[in-house]
C-alpha cells in the first residue's frame, strides 16, 4: 500500500517518500537507497527555506555524523510528524523549534524573515540547530532558558 501523501507538505515529507521504502533489513544497497533519497529531501528542504546548496551540504554532512537526529529527521520525513526521540540534554527537536519561534516573534509578527509562510525553513533551523546544539550544549540551554524573546510579567 503506497504511503498517503501529505496534501498540506506537497513536495514535502511523505511525498518524498512515496512508493520508496525505507525500511529493511539495512543491507548496504537500502542504507544507500536511504541516505540517496534523504540527500534529495534536504536539497529540496534547503531550497524550499531559501538556503544554499553549501547549506545542504553541509546539514546533511552534520546529519550524517549523527545517527540519532539523522533518524529523527528521517522519522519526520516519513511521517509529517515529530518523535521526539532525539534528545540533547533532555531538549527535543520540537522544544528548539518552540524556543526559536518564542524568540524570534517579534520578527514574525512583522513577517521580514519568511518564516510564516515558510514551514521548511523552521523545520530546517530547528534540526539545523539541534545539531548544533549536540556540538555545544550548554551555549544553547543557557540562551533557550535566558532568551524568550516576548514580554511577560517579571522579565524585567
Amino acid at each position: 500500500m503506497q504511503p498517503e501523501v501529505n496534501s498540506r507538505y506537497p513536495s514535502g515529507p511523505r511525498g518524498c517518500f512515496a512508493g520508496k521504502a525505507l525500511v529493511g533489513d539495512g543491507n548496504r544497497k537500502e542504507k544507500g537507497l536511504e541516505e540517496g533519497i534523504v540527500g534529495k529531501y534536504i536539497r529540496q528542504l534547503c531550497q524550499n527555506a531559501g538556503e544554499t546548496t553549501d547549506f545542504a551540504d553541509n546539514f546533511q554532512e552534520k546529519l550524517e555524523k549523527d545517527r540519532e537526529i539523522y533518524d529523527e529527521f528521517v522519522s519526520y520525513l516519513k511521517t509529517g510528524n515529530f518523535a521526539c526521540q532525539a534528545k540533547v540534554e533532555g531538549y527535543s527537536v520540537v522544544d528548539v523549534m518552540v524556543w526559536q519561534m518564542d524568540h524570534f516573534k517579534a520578527r514574525l509578527d512583522r513577517d521580514n524573515t519568511g518564516s510564516r509562510e515558510n514551514p521548511a525553513k523552521m523545520v530546517l533551523m530547528a534540526f539545523d540547530t539541534l545539531l548544533k546544539m549536540r556540538k555545544d550544549p550548554e551555549r544553547y540551554i543557557t540562551r533557550m532558558s535566558q532568551e524568550t524573546g516576548t514580554d511577560y510579567e517579571g522579565k524585567y
